[in-house]
């Protein structure tokens, strides 16, 4: 992997899979997007825990479960090990989804009503973790309950993938806004503040009064 640990990055075997129809749509797709990517992330989420997969979910929607925005724009995406992603995608397929294998390779992608989900296994440049879906909260999706990334880890991603290249504060201050009073600020900071585009954010959200400066600012 990058940083000289490549040695310890498990390449999951993964294959694009052989033609399959799509799977049936159901007789009413859901009305709007919002409800089109919840659904999505609701059948999904489901077909792992059937299947006893460790998972998260991550992304727009595990910022909706913690009580986010009710506006989705995008996928949905879950977090597994690098391991597992080729019996996660197994599993997938046995449920009637297809799995296709992008170019990136750190995830698979699947659909389910008209929506991409992503199935990452590796965040900012690091795997996924053990540690890092343990630290999962259990939270309803609607009516289906299943482990989401904590609000710190949230953060911490969304932090970590800021770059010269790719910096845009505007979309992640609300979920900052919102996500605050469940969010370990200093372990924000110890994880990812010495860096120069999240420490600039983080004094963004000190100058707006969103979070606290430093303990020993005060």
């Amino acid at each position: 992997m990058r940083n000289g640990q490549d040695a310890a990055r498990v390449a999951p075997d993964l294959r694009v899979a052989d033609p399959e129809p799509e799977p049936a749509a159901p007789e009413q797709l859901p009305p709007d997007r919002t409800q089109a990517i919840l659904e999505a992330a609701k059948q999904v989420g489901a077909i792992l825990k059937r299947a006893g997969h460790k998972f998260a979910l991550a992304g727009s929607v595990a910022v909706y479960a913690h009580g986010g925005s009710g506006r989705l724009r995008h996928d949905a995406d879950f977090c597994v090990l690098p391991e597992d992603a080729e019996a996660v995608a197994g599993s997938l397929r046995a449920a009637g989804l297809t799995v296709r294998v992008p170019p990136e390779d750190w995830l698979v992608k699947t659909s389910c009503f008209d929506q991409d989900v992503d199935i990452i296994f590796e965040l900012a440049h690091q795997p996924v973790t053990v540690d890092l879906l343990a630290r999962a909260e259990e939270l309803p999706v609607e009516s289906v309950h299943m482990p989401v990334l904590s609000a710190t880890d949230l953060v911490v991603n969304l932090n970590t993938a800021f770059s010269e290249h790719h910096c845009d504060f505007g979309a992640v201050l609300p979920v900052a806004r919102t996500l605050r009073e469940k969010v370990d600020w200093e372990e924000v900071r110890r994880r990812c503040g010495d860096e120069p585009m999240p420490a600039a954010f983080l004094f963004l959200l000190e100058r707006l009064n969103v979070i606290d400066p430093p303990q020993e600012q005060r």
